[in-house]
């Protein structure tokens, strides 16, 4: 990928933007580091070697147009989503390159398809929102789960993490989602989005190894009930969290992450589970890694790569099932990801 041109990393100096910088240096590929603080941004440049940087506020249309000026892709790492997707695509856009962003926030992703589809699709430009964790794992996962087909009863999305030390980007994409809904919940049920103040639910859930059964919030809803439904006609799409990561999200005293190893990951295990129901047959397939915010570098990168290479399934705003050849994307993710399709 080294040859295919330049990827822009917008909020590099973020937790996320970091091991995304790193991934992408890691991989041969020529890097731009550009976001909103100049001076964080210069000491990342010294720091990583050999990268660019490019200082653009986000408010500033020229200043971003300056900085995608030559790339050949951007990658949006800086949150609240909410605030930056829409001038950053923008941007792109205009630039006719390649979009993809690692947002978790609901309505930040359903804007997404609902404003920038026309655009992108006339500008025959790959935008993919989502392409993180959450919303573009599980979203594979599925597609993965379903063998080729387009439809299903219903998806479930189960999140088992060890625990959760939510870094502070975390913490104000998370208030500023809180805010929009004002306060309220929100599933995909009946074929839409639906908010509701019916209080949280708990049951349990078998995870497979190393979790095993554990307690789960129920319709903890993440940016898989965009990213499914957007491309798999799903009339229900479910998401669960374990107890102690949604605990541990809610208090206000759970620390950030903290580096154990070389690579700056934390000692987080998680397994994702996706069950999805098709014609009375339930069919799963399950990941399992370490650090929620590392994983998301591989990818968004490894999604960077395939577009620039050609292989994608369809052009304008998609996820990543709709995107990508869903099982051998995850594949490519080893050794980050251990995968389990089914057979």
């Amino acid at each position: 990928m080294s040859t295919a041109g330049t990827v822009v990393v917008y909020g590099a100096t973020g937790h996320t933007g970091r091991f995304v910088v790193a991934e992408l240096r890691r991989r041969g590929v020529a890097t731009i580091v550009s976001g909103r603080d100049a001076a964080r941004l210069a000491a990342l440049a010294v720091e990583v070697g050999a990268v660019a940087a490019r200082p653009a506020p986000v408010d500033d249309p020229a200043a971003l147009d300056r900085a995608f000026a030559g790339a050949a892709a951007v990658v949006n790492c800086a949150g609240p989503f909410a605030v930056t997707a829409g001038p950053v695509v923008g941007a792109a856009l205009r630039a006719g390159i390649p979009y993809v962003d690692v947002a978790a926030e609901i309505e930040a992703n359903a804007a997404m398809f609902a404003d920038h589809a026309g655009a992108a699709a006339a500008a025959g430009v790959v935008v993919v929102p989502a392409m993180a964790f959450y919303g573009g794992l599980g979203d594979l996962l599925v597609t993965a789960a379903l063998g080729g087909r387009t439809a299903a009863d219903a998806a479930h999305v189960a999140y088992g993490l060890s625990g959760w030390h939510p870094t502070a980007g975390t913490r104000e994409a998370g208030a500023v989602s809180h805010e929009r809904r004002g306060g309220r919940r929100v599933r995909f049920a009946g074929g839409g989005l639906r908010y509701h103040d019916d209080a949280p639910v708990e049951q349990d859930w078998d995870f497979p190894e190393p979790l095993g059964r554990r307690r789960v919030v129920a319709e903890f809803s993440m940016a898989d009930v965009v990213t499914v439904p957007s491309h798999l006609a799903v009339p229900e799409v479910r998401t669960y969290m374990a107890v102690e990561a949604a605990r541990d999200l809610a208090s206000a005293d759970t620390p950030g992450p903290v580096a154990v190893d070389a690579e700056g990951r934390s000692d987080q295990l998680f397994v994702v589970d996706a069950v999805v129901e098709a014609d009375g047959v339930r069919r799963r397939a399950t990941a399992r890694g370490r650090d929620i915010y590392a994983v998301t570098a591989p990818l968004a990168v490894e999604a960077v790569r395939r577009i620039l290479d050609g292989r994608t399934r369809a052009k304008g705003v998609v996820s990543a099932g709709a995107a990508f050849d869903a099982a051998d994307f995850l594949a490519a993710l080893a050794p980050y990801v251990e995968v389990e399709l089914p057979r």
